[in-house]
Formats: C-alpha cells, sequence, structure tokens
C-alpha cells in the first residue's frame, strides 16, 4: 500500500539558484526516505508548478498527500494561497485527500542552524561584543512579522550575544538600514547580518546589498553578513517531523495573535474574514480557485 505522499510546497522565486535548492531539497529528502513518495512544487515563479508535481505522484498511484509549507511563518502564502492551489488539485483529481500542515519555524532546529550561522562568521571572536540582525522577509500580517521577533529573542537567550535585533527586507519595519541604525545606537562595535530564509533568492540577495551599502557609509562601524540557513539535516528532519505531525492530525497552531481571530489595532476589520488568495498566473487551472473561499487554519481539504 502506498503511504501518504509528502509534499512540499513552496512560493516560488525568480532566483534559479534559489529555486534549484528548492529541488534539490526535494530530491534529497526522496533519496533519504526510500519507499515514501516525495514531492515539491510552487504556487508560482518557478518550476515546478505544484500542478505538476502532483500530477506525477497520482501518475504512480498516490492518492493520499501531506503537504508541508516551505514557509518560516503564518502569513497570507500559507494561511491562504497554499490551502486554495491544494484544494484545487482535489478538484482536477478526484478521489486524492490532503492533508495541511504547519509553517516550519520557529523550531529548535532551525535555531541550530542560524547558530551554525553565526558561528561561521564569528570564528574565535567574542560573542559578547557582537550584535545580530535578524532579517526577516516581512509581511502585512503582524501575527506573521511577530513571530521573527519571537526568533530573534530565542536566538539570544543563553547564546551569549551583546543583543539580537529584528528588521525585515520588505513591506514591514524597520528595513534594514533601519535595523543596523538601531544597532549601531546601542553601541554595537560588530554586527552580524542574518538573514532568515531558508533558500538563496532576489530578497536575500536585497539584504546583502542593503547591508553593504550602509556598512560602506559607516565605516566605523563592522559588519558581518552570514548565509541562509540552507538544506541542513536539522531542516530536513523539521520537515519529516511536520510530515508526521500531519498524518497524525497533531497541528498545534498558535492562533492566540491572529487577525482573523482577534481584534488588533488596525486590523480589525480582518476578524472573521474569508481568506482571499491571490491570483497566480502559473497555475494552468482556468479559474484560478477564484470564488472559493478556503476558511482559515483549515488543515484539510
Amino acid at each position: 500500500m502506498i503511504p501518504p505522499a509528502l509534499l512540499l510546497v513552496g512560493h516560488g522565486t525568480r532566483d534559479e539558484a534559489g529555486a534549484e535548492a528548492f529541488r534539490a531539497f526535494v530530491r534529497q529528502l526522496g533519496e533519504h526516505n526510500p519507499g515514501l513518495p516525495v514531492g515539491g512544487g510552487f504556487i508560482e515563479l518557478s518550476p515546478p508548478p505544484l500542478a505538476d508535481s502532483v500530477a506525477e505522484l497520482v501518475g504512480q498511484g498516490v492518492r493520499s498527500f501531506a503537504a508541508v509549507p516551505m514557509v518560516l511563518v503564518s502569513a497570507g502564502h500559507a494561511k491562504g494561497d497554499i490551502p486554495a492551489a491544494l484544494a484545487r488539485e482535489e478538484q482536477r483529481h478526484p478521489g486524492t485527500t490532503y492533508t495541511y500542515g504547519r509553517p516550519l519555524g520557529p523550531h529548535p532546529g532551525l535555531l541550530t542552524i542560524l547558530e551554525r550561522r553565526l558561528d561561521e562568521v564569528l570564528g574565535d571572536d567574542d560573542r559578547s561584543d557582537t550584535t545580530v540582525l535578524l532579517v526577516g522577509r516581512g509581511s502585512t500580517d503582524p501575527d506573521a512579522n511577530a513571530e521573527i521577533y519571537k526568533v530573534a529573542r530565542l536566538l539570544w537567550e543563553g547564546r551569549g550575544y551583546a543583543g539580537v535585533e529584528t528588521a525585515f527586507v520588505s513591506l514591514a519595519a524597520p528595513d534594514v538600514p533601519s535595523g543596523l541604525d538601531r544597532c549601531r545606537k546601542l553601541g554595537a562595535g560588530r554586527i552580524v547580518v542574518l538573514p532568515y530564509f531558508l533558500f538563496t533568492g532576489i530578497l536575500p540577495d536585497r539584504v546583502r546589498d542593503q547591508a553593504a551599502e550602509w556598512a560602506a557609509a559607516h565605516t566605523d562601524t563592522e559588519v558581518r553578513q552570514a548565509a541562509v540557513i540552507g538544506p541542513e539535516p536539522e531542516l530536513a528532519d523539521l520537515v519529516m517531523e511536520r510530515y508526521r505531525e500531519t498524518l497524525k492530525g497533531d497541528l498545534r497552531m498558535n492562533c492566540d495573535s491572529c487577525v482573523y481571530r482577534v481584534k488588533l489595532p488596525g486590523f480589525e476589520d480582518r476578524v472573521g474574514m474569508p481568506q482571499q488568495p491571490h491570483h497566480h498566473p502559473d497555475d494552468p487551472s482556468g479559474d484560478h480557485g477564484h470564488g472559493h473561499h478556503h476558511g482559515h487554519h483549515a488543515h484539510s481539504h
């Protein structure tokens, strides 16, 4: 009997190196888990489209899917776009079923990788003289942005850094230059810019470029740059953990500060709103899911 397939779902990127990093990670998981159907696709921008990956697995006899969103925080893609994409696949392939997992972070395994990235650029230098600037993607969802601050605090706890500050590369404040300004005003002599991204891509490149530009204008402050998370063993273990909990229905999503459930200042009108997945031009379906409102936190379709 064929077990439920592990289906990794990414957003997509216009950066070919980043897209290939995702595809290589999917291949790696398949090689390390013989007997388990493993596939992965994007909802836009990059090949393969999610629809192609699902069709390939269905052609192998798969009828049950456990989808793991390859995102670090639960923002619009995880809450609306990916569930809508899975619903479209269920319509395309009658008789298939889908359970939906939770985002990857924050998780101790990811913190271990982040610390490794810092070690790579710090070597034997004193952590107490180092301030880390953790840079997330940024979102219009305040709950998602708050998750980055949580990661920063967890990274700071017990590791001996002078501090761990937070910034975003898009859609939210503070931006990267403002975050670096804050570190400097707090007395940082050495700053390590740490991108909170799974793989390389346009946005991590933008973080690097903005940090380099700021450093060139502030030569009295040492700025070092760490790498993205990447396909580390801890990431593979985490994805498999999310797969197993998805099958068990053990999805302990924290909804206490979700704008679709709680009135947050400036976002009161979002309470109770249905998700409105945006148009994905790379999806081959004709209706693109318009008119289908998939409720937030629905874990199966």
